[in-house]
């Protein structure tokens, strides 16, 4: 009899391509086996939208947004005094790509570049933005190891808002 519980070893070993695909298939498998189980219920459109967002997020599509959400966590997994700055989609700042990030999104409202975090960490600066979330979705020069570099629409914010010493906080997992 087949253990999948002995498996996961194998399973954690896998390249991020491979884990991908093997998530898909489980996609597309779930979609097959289902249906075919005996009675088997309808399926609710909140299944359909979490399937629906499960692909989205494999192939990295983002939807549109208005304001950033609101923290709902009781607290940071941990807090950080880093150097602080802003960006904006200029070739004399970014890379030949400017509207595009190193994660392979859009610029918007929300995106921060940092070396030190993975990406899609989500962190707040709450002296300066109360409980707004920003992700990790861009890199730095190499050169900057202890910094985030908050994106800005304008360039006048972003000369106003400088270099300056904050204190972050930092969550995972949500």
């Amino acid at each position: 009899m087949f253990n999948l519980l002995a498996q996961v070893p194998a399973l954690v070993r896998r390249s991020p391509i491979e884990s991908a695909i093997i998530a898909v298939l489980i996609v597309v498998l779930s979609y097959v086996i289902v249906p075919l189980t005996a009675g088997a219920k309808a399926k609710e459109p909140s299944e359909d939208r979490s399937v629906a967002l499960a692909v989205a997020a494999m192939q990295n599509e983002t939807v549109p947004f208005g304001h950033l959400p609101v923290s709902k966590v009781g607290g940071p997994f941990y807090v950080k005094v880093v150097t602080a700055s802003a960006y904006n989609s200029i070739e004399a700042q970014t890379d030949s790509t400017p509207f595009i990030t190193a994660s392979g999104t859009t610029v918007r409202h929300g995106v921060i570049a940092a070396n030190f975090l993975p990406i899609g960490t989500q962190v707040t600066i709450p002296d300066y933005y109360g409980d707004q979330i920003f992700v990790v979705e861009d890199r730095m020069n190499a050169r900057y190891t202890n910094n985030v570099d908050i994106w800005m629409e304008n360039i006048a914010d972003a000369k106003r808002f400088g270099r300056r010493s904050v204190k972050i906080h930092i969550y995972t997992g949500r």
